[in-house]
């Protein structure tokens, strides 16, 4: 067995996959989301603080499967910095009382993989991936194989619905809160412009929308937030839209997956299918559980990692809080 740690951002997570079968044996997930929602945003130094608390915790559940673990697999890359060191300080004690080796994860292919919980892997497969930190178009063909064709140029989705429900104080995190309010807005009131809506290029922006947004906000009262959500969320996933359209015109899609955890939205789940009904294409999705941040996904790309041999000594894994793919 493998036994993951999760710790790159907010959510504090074990889990322990069974290498043969890919089973999930165990999983448990702490989030911060309550105290970091009063300041409208993941204060890294709290999260870290959190972290110091919640994962010894969970750890304690685990002790009955310690002398089956093989190798301790951590988020060790993107993220951020003072939260990464909270798993991985973990991760190398773990390593050094059990004399296992370690599997460092980067936390987007435990998206990717996130697809594969407690089933094969089917690849290759295009890969949209929207959350907090990252908007990607990724050609996935193999665990060792991955290629980023498109990224943000500045904020992600997942952090624009941050930002803007911030704006409104609705809380954290935005995502869930904005989808929520937009359902009672009309999202023709705001005429928003999308995006790079002119330009060839096959890249992401939000940073222009979420200053649209900010004038709308401070221009009208509470009673238009339910239209500005949902023109927000119309334009931003236009955008999105837009761009796949742009991309498939050169490569059409055969299978492709949405992850991450702005891939929860059931508004764009239904936008990517209509896009994707005239080339028959299989649509790929998370359960609602995994889409946000967990070591159940940590754990299944750990089963590949530990295939393909990539484990190292304790000595030997550093941080990445800004490493891509």
């Amino acid at each position: 067995m493998i036994l993951s740690i999760e710790s790159s951002c907010d959510d504090s997570s074990i889990a322990i996959t069974e290498i043969a079968t890919k089973k999930l044996i165990y999983h448990k997930k702490i989030s911060q989301e309550l105290e970091h929602s009063k300041y409208g945003g993941v204060v890294p130094e709290l999260a870290s603080r959190l972290h110091a608390q919640a994962l010894p915790a969970i750890l304690a559940e685990c002790e009955p499967w310690f002398s089956q673990l093989k190798a301790i697999a951590v988020t060790n890359e993107p993220g951020l910095g003072v939260t990464l060191i909270e798993g991985v300080t973990m991760a190398k004690a773990l390593s050094i009382a059990l004399n296992i080796p370690i599997l460092p994860i980067n936390h987007l292919k435990g998206h990717i993989y996130s697809l594969f919980i407690e089933k094969e892997a089917v690849l290759p497969i295009t890969v949209l991936l929207v959350s907090g930190g990252h908007t990607q178009l990724i050609e996935v063909k193999s665990y060792t194989e991955m290629e980023t064709v498109a990224t943000t140029m500045d904020d992600s989705y997942g952090e624009s619905f941050d930002k803007v429900a911030k704006m409104m104080s609705l809380g954290y995190p935005g995502g869930p809160l904005i989808e929520k309010l937009s359902l009672s807005g009309d999202s023709s009131r705001f005429a928003f412009t999308v995006p790079l809506w002119q330009s060839p290029l096959i890249a992401f922006s939000y940073s222009g929308l979420k200053n649209q947004v900010r004038l709308a906000v401070e221009a009208n009262d509470e009673s238009a937030y339910p239209d500005i959500a949902a023109a927000f969320q119309k334009t931003a996933t236009d955008h999105l839209i837009q761009k796949l359209k742009k991309y498939f015109k050169s490569r059409p899609p055969v299978r492709f997956a949405i992850v991450g955890g702005a891939s929860a939205n059931l508004y764009l789940r239904e936008r990517v299918k209509d896009v994707l009904h005239p080339y028959k294409a299989e649509l790929l999705l998370s359960e609602l559980k995994y889409c946000s941040d967990n070591a159940a996904m940590i754990g299944r790309a750990a089963v590949e990692s530990f295939r393909n041999n990539f484990v190292v000594d304790y000595k030997k894994i550093a941080i990445n809080p800004r490493c891509k793919l």
